[in-house]
């Protein structure tokens, strides 16, 4: 016994290179996470695809031929905004469902990582960074976002609401407002530590109220000027203005086109440094 027994590293005994796979969560621990969200989503993936599948139909033929009908009937030949009710009302129920499924990912998804079924923190022991946990999970986000997004978008070039260009151009434009408001959601829902019923103030007076107050249904030019400034601070009218550009050629000044787009990734970057670095703060306790 008095030689010393050979070492062996963890590779030879468990065939595992524990150092590369740390080397690989620094760099690809966005990934590893948002894998792991979309692998979670296979649980009710039924639920998923058929209200990301029918929600389109439902919403563009009931208010778009249903309400549209009367609305057109009344407008004339002119129409809104110079298109068919269901053409003006298109780009926004698809935007407006692209916010409220980030905003409901975000909501309980990012308190429920913390609180119900804590796996940050199972995350933030290992080498993943909290960066790479706000990431992932805003990326899981995009990839439940797109189906619906994309449904509205078969739907429109069906039924030829616009340009086929205009339907695919909108599917960016939803990802581009689900990551801001996504982002800004996380950034609050991620400091809440104890549930009491205030997550569910974020559908009741922040998604609704900016549904009905962000010219989703009517041009926002309609309202009262004392209302108006809800749109304004709106990331949803923003999109919108954007969408309709891009559907049937909205009219739109070029200083607009970047206020739209800038507002959007300015919500989205500043939102996501703070989600960062309030992740960052309660993995570290």
């Amino acid at each position: 016994m008095s030689e010393s027994m050979p070492t062996r590293t963890l590779a030879d005994a468990g065939g595992v290179d524990h150092g590369a796979v740390a080397r690989r969560s620094r760099t690809w621990g966005w990934w590893f996470v948002a894998e792991h969200r979309i692998r979670a989503m296979r649980s009710y993936v039924f639920s998923w695809v058929g209200l990301g599948i029918g929600e389109p139909f439902l919403y563009i033929v009931g208010l778009g031929f249903g309400l549209g009908m009367l609305v057109d009937a009344n407008q004339g030949e002119q129409g809104v905004d110079g298109v068919p009710y269901i053409v003006f009302v298109a780009p926004a129920l698809a935007l407006a469902a692209a916010m409220q499924t980030a905003a409901q990912e975000n909501t309980y998804g990012v308190f429920g990582g913390f609180k119900w079924f804590p796996m940050f923190f199972s995350m933030g022991g290992t080498p993943i960074s909290a960066a790479h946990i706000v990431l992932g999970f805003q990326l899981s986000v995009l990839v439940r976002v797109l189906l619906p997004l994309t449904a509205f978008a078969v739907v429109m070039i069906v039924l030829q609401l616009g340009t086929v260009g205009g339907a695919l151009v909108l599917i960016g434009i939803g990802l581009l407002l689900a990551t801001a408001f996504g982002f800004a959601v996380m950034s609050w829902v991620s400091t809440q530590t104890d549930d009491r019923g205030q997550l569910s103030f974020i559908e009741r007076f922040v998604v609704v109220p900016l549904t009905l107050f962000s010219g989703t249904y009517f041009p926002l030019e309609t309202l009262p000027l004392l209302l108006q400034w809800i749109g304004w601070i709106s990331p949803l009218w923003h999109a919108v203005e954007l969408g309709r550009t891009a559907l049937y050629g909205a009219a739109i000044e070029p200083m607009m086109l970047l206020v739209h787009v800038g507002y959007l990734v300015a919500i989205a970057v500043v939102c996501c440094l703070l989600s960062i670095r309030t992740f960052a703060k309660r993995l570290d306790k």
